[in-house]
């Protein structure tokens, strides 16, 4: 039986990358999937029609959740076309690194915006419709531990996300609301590729260091999800699971 049957998740940033894999496995397994966008209608759009395409049902909404109105529509649009909210997976971010002489406050404020200003917010719009069982998935970054040079304002975003993470577990555990974080280490993506960061020099020391000797991939973060997701997990809340093939 699908481990997410008659579940609805709000996946946010979900048009490429690690949210779109989690927003396909979570529909493999049964959820109805509200795929996120700030900008990317065309790469959600092929997220939708890619659930759709394995009899999976998903709507693509546009939102910047660091604006508030935007992210309450986001929830709101769940509600309308599903009736309710079962999985939350703050997934959303962006980075950047810089050495600390070049620290730029618009690029402070970009990063911290839809990292953590847009955790706070899509929560809060999603907490009154999240009912006991419910899942909160925050997406932070084995970067808060590894602590790589130039990436001061990024594992500044992610150290508060892991903090967020475990104040609202114990803030929501009452309700019955699990609240727990991943934290990938490198993980190829089309915003890697993009960036140029992939096959460079940067990676193979990285992967050197990874203990399974691998860059990771957005589904080995989806599978995570799901499990965090499903009832699998029912015992944890609080937690911050590492998923970068042993890298720490």
């Amino acid at each position: 039986m699908a481990k997410l049957k008659d579940k609805v998740a709000i996946v946010t940033g979900a048009s490429k990358g690690i949210g779109a894999g989690i927003a396909r496995s979570l529909a493999a397994e049964g959820a109805s999937v509200v795929v996120n966008y700030a900008s990317s209608k065309d790469g959600a759009d092929a997220v939708v029609n890619a659930i759709k395409g394995q009899g999976g049902k998903a709507i693509a909404v546009k939102g910047d959740i660091s604006n508030e109105a935007e992210a309450a529509a986001l929830v709101d649009a769940a509600i309308g076309e599903f009736g309710q909210i079962d999985i939350l997976v703050n997934n959303s971010g962006v980075y950047g690194f810089s050495a600390i002489e070049n620290v730029d406050v618009d690029e402070y404020r970009r990063q911290f915006d839809i990292n953590v200003l847009g955790t706070l917010l899509t929560t809060k719009a999603a907490v009154p419709h999240l009912k006991s069982g419910a899942s909160v998935i925050n997406i932070s970054s084995n970067i808060t531990s590894v602590l790589v040079p130039e990436s001061a304002i990024y594992s500044g975003t992610k150290g508060a996300v892991d903090a967020i993470t475990g104040v609202l577990a114990k803030e929501l555990a009452p309700r019955g609301i699990r609240v727990n974080a991943i934290l990938p280490g490198y993980t190829e993506t089309e915003g890697t590729g993009a960036a140029g960061i992939s096959g460079t020099d940067f990676v193979d020391q990285i992967v050197a260091q990874t203990p399974l000797g691998r860059a990771g991939h957005p589904d080995d973060v989806a599978k995570v999800a799901v499990f965090l997701a499903s009832n699998d997990s029912g015992w944890l809340t609080g937690e911050k699971v590492n998923a970068s093939g042993g890298m720490r």
